[in-house]
C-alpha cells in the first residue's frame, strides 16, 4: 500500500440537528447529520405521523372508514 495517496484518517467529532454529539473515525475533520441513533424512529420506538393536507381525512372518506 503507498502511504502517499491514502487519506489521513482521523479522530471525528459528529454533530446531530437533535443537538447529539459522539466521536468516530473518518477522513473528515468534523461531520454534521440531520438525524442520528437517538433520534431515529427505529432505534426510539416512537413514530411520527404527519398529515400533510389532510391525506388520512381523504383516505377514510374515500374508503368509508
Amino acid at each position: 500500500m503507498n502511504e502517499a495517496i491514502q487519506p489521513k484518517f482521523n479522530v471525528t467529532t459528529v454533530t446531530c440537528a437533535c443537538g447529539n454529539k459522539f466521536e468516530t473515525g473518518s477522513v473528515k475533520e468534523d461531520l454534521r447529520v440531520e438525524i442520528c441513533s437517538n433520534c431515529h424512529p427505529f432505534f426510539t420506538g416512537k413514530q411520527k405521523f404527519l398529515d400533510a393536507g389532510g391525506r388520512v381525512d381523504k383516505f377514510k372518506k374515500k374508503y368509508g372508514i
